[in-house]
């Protein structure tokens, strides 16, 4: 495992993280969620991402029983806030962020938390508001540094011109080769500003493993199956447009450009992304050891140039179908 430093900041974090969305907590028995975490400490990861909604707090609550006995500065850990975690509480207001910092820390069974995230922006919350409140509570010494999910560069910017706050170092947008809209103005932005990217959905919520065929139907165990079945939360994430026949037929081209180079599609998409100069750390979901294995192989790979034009020239037949 390599590691790279977030932004501006005093963390380190692993080229792979670990992230809890849909899994840890909820969705994965526990039986099989504590031996993906040591597992992915044993194989260097350093880095673990939740968030208070993610099961309402479960997913908090299963990492603080886990990484109990684990020293704590031997990893770091990320949380967020905004989404709804009850019928009142719910934004980025002063009063939620020192609410919700106080809950996730008795959750997560620690002192503190290495990187507290606004998991959206709060449009009915003055931003000075927010960023004061964050500042308090690193000051307070809950957090040690502060980050965004999914702002535009517009709202950076305008937390960047506030004076007297402490500064963000890290962004977390989802980015993939079939979702490359940070590129645009998102990433050169932050680089400007020392904020680094911690990516989420690097594999397009596992299209670019390559478990979806063209023409076959979904793998009846797959999140792609029951988000189309509306059984599962993931419907409002995975985005419909990547399980498209041409889309699937793009990414099963991308498979033997992976093969030569001695890597399986998933590696090489990760690869692709830890590529990027302004990427600290790409985020995987991982249910199963195996998963968390092969990814973090991808960890340190440094691709030819003439690969990825290789693969530049296959992705150039995705921009008809989804944002470049």
């Amino acid at each position: 495992m390599r590691y790279r430093q977030l932004g501006r900041s005093g963390l380190r974090v692993s080229e792979i993280g670990l992230g809890s969305w849909l899994t840890y907590g909820w969705h994965v028995e526990r039986e099989r969620a504590v031996p993906c975490i040591r597992r992915a400490f044993e194989l260097g990861i350093n880095f673990l991402d939740t968030a208070n909604v993610y099961g309402r707090g479960a997913c908090e609550s299963f990492l603080g029983e886990a990484l109990r006995g684990v020293p704590r500065d031997s990893y770091v850990i990320a949380t967020k806030v905004f989404f709804a975690m009850s019928d009142t509480d719910r934004g980025l207001s002063a009063a939620q962020i020192h609410k919700q910092i106080d809950a996730s820390l008795r959750r997560l069974r620690t002192d503190y938390v290495d990187l507290y995230q606004c998991h959206r922006f709060d449009p009915d919350t003055p931003l000075e508001e927010t960023m004061n409140a964050l500042t308090e509570v690193v000051r307070q010494g809950k957090a040690r540094y502060i980050g965004f999910s999914e702002w535009t560069p517009a709202q950076i910017r305008a937390a960047a011109a506030i004076p007297n706050v402490v500064r963000f170092v890290s962004s977390q947008p989802q980015y993939s080769m079939l979702w490359r809209a940070p590129e645009a103005e998102v990433i050169p932005l932050c680089e400007e500003l020392g904020i680094g990217q911690i990516v989420w959905s690097p594999l397009s919520q596992g299209v670019l493993t390559g478990k979806y065929l063209p023409g076959k139907p979904l793998p009846p165990e797959s999140r792609g199956a029951t988000s189309v079945g509306g059984t599962s939360p993931a419907g409002s994430f995975l985005y419909r447009r990547f399980l498209e026949p041409r889309v699937l037929e793009i990414v099963q081209r991308l498979r033997p450009l992976a093969a030569e180079a001695g890597l399986t599609l998933a590696q090489l998409a990760i690869a692709w992304i830890l590529r990027q100069p302004g990427v600290a750390s790409a985020i995987i979901g991982a249910t199963r050891i195996e998963q968390i294995e092969e990814n973090a192989r991808a960890a340190g790979v440094t691709l030819d140039p003439s690969l990825v034009r290789a693969v530049e020239d296959v992705l150039s037949s995705l921009h008809a179908l989804v944002p470049a």
